[in-house]
C-alpha cells in the first residue's frame, strides 16, 4: 500500500501538468485517509477525515479546526474550510484531483468515478486489485435495463451498485463521487452511446434518473429531508450531459467542435427536461455538463444554463462539474470568442462552474485572479458546493450506515442474480411466429447455436463497465439447457469475409433449431464513434439469408446492439421463426437470453427507441438538431414523437409468450381548469380550417398546477402463460393545432398477471405535467380542446377523448 502524499504547497508551479494530451493521467489517490498506511497506524481505521487520530498522525489537533466540529451546519463548516485555505491552495482543490491541505489535515480526493451500470474502472477513482475486490457486478447496460420500463429495478439496481461502491470506498478502492448516469436523449439513431441511455423519449428518460439516482444516493429514512444541502448521500450521483449532447464523431464532425443549433422550443420539451426531473425530482447532487456549443455557447461557459437554471431556477442541491477537460476544448477546440486560458477559465468560473475533470482550473486559476478576469469570491462559493457535498456523504465524519461494508457485499449472488433478472426484464420479442418459442427442452434437444455473439463476454458489457464478477456467455446458458453445437459464422462483428459461414449453416441442418446471434459491438457504436447506416456488419446478413434456406428446425434471431438495425430481411422472411432483441445484456447476458428462449423468463420488454429503416440515414444529417418534420424539405422528424414515416419496430413495441386485453374501469373524461382574473390567454398555431377558441391555451406557470384526473385499467391476461406486461399511457393532443407532438407517453407501469388473472392498475396524470405542450416560443402551456387518451399500442390500444376547458 501506498503511503499518503502529503503535498506542500510551495508555489504554483508545483501544481502546472502538462496539457499536451487531452487524456488524463492519475496514478490512484490517497484520496481521504482510508486503505493506505498513514504514518505506520492502519489506515482502515480512517474511513474519514474528522477523526483525532487521523490528526495525531499528522501532528495536528483537531479541536483546533472549526470545520471538524460535527455541532455545526454543513454550509458553516465548509465555509471555515475554506476561508481557512490561501488562494493556493484553494486552487490546488478545483480539479477532479483535488490536492488536500496538509496543514488543515485535508487529505487529497479523487473526484472522478463512474457507475453507469455497476462500479466501472473507468476514472482514476476506482480501481480493482486481486485480494480484496478484483470484480464488481456488471448489470446490463442502460437501454437495456431501459427497456424494462420497471422503476422498481431502476431504483434497486442503484441501490445495488452504491452498496458495492461504498464497500470498495471503505477497502480504499473507490471515491464517493460517481459521475453517472448519462441521461441524454436519443434523438439520432446513429448516435454512438445509445447504449448508454434510457432512450428517445425524454420522460422515459427522465424517470430513469430520478429512480436511478435515488438508488445511488438516498439513505434510508432520509430520502425527504427538510433541509435538502443537509440530506445524508449513500455515494453522489451525476447526470450528464448537459446539454442538448449528441453527436460524437459523425462524418468529420467531432463533439469537441460541435455547436448544437436547436430552437429553444425543442431544449424545453426534449433536452433540457430529464436534466429538470433528475435535480428537482432526483435530487442529484451533480450536474455535468458537455463539450459540445448550443447555439454557439459552450455549455461549460453559458450562465444562462448552468447559474441561472440548474442552480438558480431548479434549485441544485450539490455541485456542476465539466465534461473531461472541457475547458480545454473550449480554449483548444471550440476556439471561443479567442480566449486565452486564462479568460477561458474565467467564463467557466463566472457561469457556475464548480469542478473541472481536467488541469485548467489547477493550472490557471490563480493567474486569472491575479490578472483581474476572475474573482477569489467565485473559488470560494465553488469549494463551498463540493465540501457540502462531500460532507452529506460522510467523507469528513464518517456514515456509520454503511462502515461495515467489505469485500463480501461485492458481486454476491443476490447482485449477481438481480443482473440477470434485469436483462431478462429487458430483452424484447420482436418476432414469435406460430408461438415458435419458447423452445421445450424435452423436444429441443440439439442447439446450433452460431453467429459473432454466440460466444460472447465482453461484448455483454458494453463501456463504462468495470470487471465483471464472471461472465455466461450465450453458449454457457443454451448449454444449461441442450446439446450445443457452437460455430462463429463470422471472424468478429465486422465479418468481412464468409470463410466461417459454411460451417454455420452445416450445423444449422444437423439441429433441432438453431440459434443465431448477431449484431453491433463497440467497434461499431461507441463513445467518439458515430454509426453512419443502421444495417448489419459485412456478411452477417447472408449469415442469415443462408442458414434460413436450409435448416431444418425452428431459427431465432437474436440481435445485440444499443441503437436500432433494419432486418426487414429477416422481418419478412418466414423460414425466420423469432426475433429477438438483447441489447448489451450485462455479465449474465446468456443465462438471461436461454432463459428467455426456454421459457423459464416470458418476454416483456419494450423498446425504448424507434427502429428505423435503413433509408432515414438519407433524409437528414446526424447534426440536424430539429425534432419536428419539414414536409417541403422531406425532412421526416425525429423519435415516435414526430417522426411521420414508417419504421420496422416502433417505440414501445414488445412481444410476449401469453395475450393481455385491457378493460377501462373508470375515466374522467374532462378537466376544466380555473382560471384567475386578469389571466392572459396564449395562442397555439392553429390549421386554417378549424375553429378557434377565445383562450387556446394557458401558461402552466400561471396555473397552481393542483388538478389530477384518474383512470383505472383493468389488464386481463387471456393467454396460455403467466407473465409481466408494461401498461402504456399516451396523450395525444388535438389535430386542430400544428407542431404539437402525435402523441406523448405520460404513464406507465409493469404489472404481473398470472394466466386467466386480471390485475388493475391505476394512473394519477397531473394535468400541468401530462397534458402540458410547449410552443414554437418555448412557452409551457395547457391547451384547451377535444384531445385523446390512448392506453396501450397498436390493435390493443384503447382510447378515449378527453376534453380540456377553462373559465374564470
Amino acid at each position: 500500500m501506498a503511503t499518503v502524499e502529503l503535498f506542500l504547497l510551495v508555489s504554483l508551479s508545483l501544481l502546472i501538468i502538462s496539457t499536451t494530451s487531452r487524456t488524463i493521467h492519475s496514478s490512484h489517490p490517497s484520496s481521504a485517509p482510508h486503505g493506505h498506511v498513514l504514518n505506520g497506524l492502519d489506515a482502515t481505521d480512517f474511513t474519514y477525515v474528522c477523526n483525532p487520530e487521523w490528526f495525531t498522525s499528522l501532528g495536528l489537533d483537531m479541536k483546533a479546526f472549526r470545520f471538524c466540529e460535527k455541532s455545526q451546519p454543513f454550509d458553516a463548516r465548509a465555509k471555515d474550510l475554506v476561508d481557512s485555505m490561501t488562494l493556493a491552495e484553494k486552487v490546488a482543490q478545483l480539479g477532479n484531483k483535488a490536492y488536500g491541505v496538509p496543514r488543515l489535515g485535508l487529505p487529497k480526493y479523487e473526484w472522478w468515478s463512474e457507475a453507469l451500470h455497476g462500479v466501472s474502472n473507468v476514472g482514476p477513482g476506482t480501481r480493482f486489485d486481486n485480494t480484496s475486490v478484483p470484480a464488481a457486478t456488471s448489470f446490463p447496460t442502460v437501454i437495456l435495463t431501459a427497456a424494462s420500463f420497471n422503476t422498481f429495478l431502476w431504483k434497486s439496481i442503484g441501490n445495488a451498485v452504491s452498496t458495492e461502491a461504498r464497500a470498495m470506498y471503505n477497502l480504499g478502492l473507490a471515491g464517493l463521487t460517481f459521475w453517472s448516469p448519462n441521461i441524454n436523449v436519443v434523438r439520432d439513431p446513429r448516435w454512438g452511446r445509445i447504449t448508454e441511455t434510457p432512450g428517445e423519449d425524454p420522460y422515459v428518460v427522465g424517470l430513469y434518473a430520478v429512480n436511478y439516482v435515488r438508488g445511488l444516493q438516498d439513505v434510508e429514512g432520509h430520502e425527504d429531508a427538510d433541509d435538502l444541502n443537509s440530506r445524508p448521500l449513500k455515494v453522489a450521483a451525476c447526470c450528464k450531459h448537459y446539454a442538448a449532447y449528441d453527436v460524437d464523431n459523425w462524418q468529420g464532425v467531432d463533439r469537441y467542435h460541435f455547436d448544437a443549433r436547436v430552437t429553444e422550443q425543442d431544449m424545453a420539451e426534449t433536452f433540457l427536461r430529464p436534466f429538470e426531473m433528475c435535480v428537482r425530482e432526483g435530487d442529484v447532487s451533480s450536474v455535468m455538463c458537455s463539450y459540445n456549443r448550443v447555439n454557439g455557447i459552450p455549455t461549460c461557459a453559458d450562465p444562462k444554463l448552468l447559474s441561472e437554471t440548474i442552480r438558480g431556477e431548479w434549485d441544485l442541491h450539490g455541485y456542476i462539474v465539466s465534461d473531461c477537460d472541457s475547458i480545454e476544448v473550449i480554449h483548444h477546440g471550440h476556439k471561443w470568442l479567442d480566449d486565452t486560458e486564462e479568460d477561458a477559465v474565467a467564463q467557466v468560473l463566472r457561469a457556475g462552474l464548480d469542478l473541472d475533470c481536467g488541469i485548467y482550473y489547477t493550472n490557471f486559476t490563480l493567474p486569472a485572479i491575479e490578472q483581474g478576469k476572475a474573482r477569489e469570491a467565485d473559488v470560494d462559493k465553488a469549494l463551498k458546493n463540493l465540501y457540502v457535498v462531500l460532507m452529506r456523504l460522510g467523507f469528513f465524519d464518517g456514515n456509520p450506515a454503511y462502515v461495515s461494508l467489505g469485500k463480501d457485499d461485492v458481486c454476491t449472488k443476490d447482485s449477481i442474480d438481480l443482473a440477470a433478472e434485469s436483462a431478462r426484464q429487458g430483452i424484447v420479442l420482436l418476432e414469435n411466429v406460430n408461438n415458435t418459442l419458447p423452445l421445450s427442452n424435452a423436444r429441443y434437444k440439439k442447439l446450433a447455436v452460431v453467429g459473432p455473439h454466440a460466444n460472447a463476454t465482453t461484448v455483454m458489457i458494453g463501456n463504462y463497465a468495470g470487471v465483471p464478477c464472471r461472465y455466461v456467455s450465450p453458449l454457457d446458458g443454451f448449454s444449461a439447457y441442450a446439446t450445443v453445437d457452437y460455430h462463429m459464422g463470422c471472424a468478429d462483428v465486422a465479418c468481412k469475409n464468409d470463410t466461417f459461414i459454411h460451417h454455420a449453416v452445416q450445423a444449422s441442418k444437423r439441429a433441432d433449431a438453431t440459434i443465431i446471434l448477431v449484431g453491433l459491438d463497440l467497434s461499431i457504436e461507441a463513445e467518439s464513434l458515430d454509426r453512419t447506416d443502421l444495417l448489419l456488419p459485412g456478411y452477417q446478413t447472408q449469415l442469415i439469408t443462408q442458414i434460413s434456406n436450409v435448416a431444418v428446425g425452428p431459427i431465432i434471431l437474436v440481435i445485440l446492439s444499443a441503437g436500432c438495425v433494419d432486418i426487414s430481411f429477416a422481418k419478412n422472411n418466414p423460414k425466420i421463426s423469432t426475433i429477438m432483441w438483447a441489447g448489451y445484456p450485462g455479465q449474465e447476458g446468456g443465462r438471461a437470453i436461454a432463459d428467455v428462449v426456454f421459457g423459464q423468463h416470458n418476454p416483456s420488454g419494450r423498446l425504448p427507441i424507434t427502429w428505423y429503416t435503413a433509408d432515414y440515414v438519407d433524409k437528414l444529417p446526424m447534426t440536424s438538431m430539429q425534432l419536428r418534420p419539414v414536409d417541403e424539405f422531406g425532412y421526416p422528424g425525429r423519435t415516435y414523437k414526430f417522426f411521420n414515416g414508417s419504421t420496422v419496430y416502433p417505440f414501445g413495441y414488445g412481444l410476449s409468450y401469453t395475450q393481455f386485453n385491457y378493460t377501462l374501469k373508470s375515466t374522467q373524461r374532462s378537466l376544466v381548469t380555473k382560471l384567475v382574473p386578469g389571466q392572459h390567454c396564449h395562442d397555439l398555431t392553429h390549421k386554417s380550417d378549424v375553429y378557434v377558441p377565445p383562450c387556446p391555451a394557458v401558461l402552466v406557470d400561471d396555473l397552481k398546477c393542483n388538478e389530477v384526473i384518474s383512470l383505472e385499467v383493468e389488464v386481463k391476461n387471456v393467454g396460455p402463460r403467466d407473465g409481466a406486461h408494461v401498461v402504456m399511457v399516451y396523450f395525444i393532443p388535438t389535430s386542430d393545432y400544428v407542431g404539437l407532438p402525435s402523441k406523448q407517453l405520460v404513464g406507465f407501469e409493469r404489472v404481473f398477471v398470472a394466466k386467466g388473472g386480471t390485475k388493475t392498475v391505476k394512473f394519477v396524470l397531473d394535468a400541468c405535467k401530462s397534458f402540458s405542450v410547449v410552443t414554437d416560443s418555448a412557452y409551457v402551456v395547457l391547451p384547451y380542446g377535444r384531445h385523446t387518451i390512448m392506453v396501450g399500442d397498436g390493435d390493443g390500444a384503447i382510447s378515449f377523448p378527453f376534453d380540456l376547458s377553462f373559465h374564470y
